[in-house]
């Protein structure tokens, strides 16, 4: 299921650096997450879903490269992110 346009504009509100911020890695990451999410429980009802499969690892590699390039930029904000989003348990 796409990601709606109401739960998106969730998601930038929440994640938001500054008021006008719609591109900020935060933001990325959150709806790269949001979506991955979806995805998965997509696949497990579909398993022999092998194009979204591939769809859901160049997501996981992209949030992967954000996340990486934030820890570099500023490890406060890294982790504040992953708090939030609960990711790295």
């Amino acid at each position: 299921m796409a990601l709606t346009q109401e739960r998106k504009t969730q998601l930038i509100a929440t994640h938001k650096v500054h008021d006008t911020d719609t591109g900020s890695p935060e933001v990325q990451v959150a709806i790269l997450t949001e979506n991955i999410v979806n995805l998965t429980n997509h696949l497990r009802t579909h398993k022999k879903d092998h194009h979204s499969r591939r769809g859901l690892l160049k997501m996981v590699g992209q949030r992967r490269k954000l996340l990486a390039y934030l820890k570099n930029k500023d490890v406060s904000r890294y982790s504040a992110l992953i708090e939030k989003l609960g990711l790295r348990r």
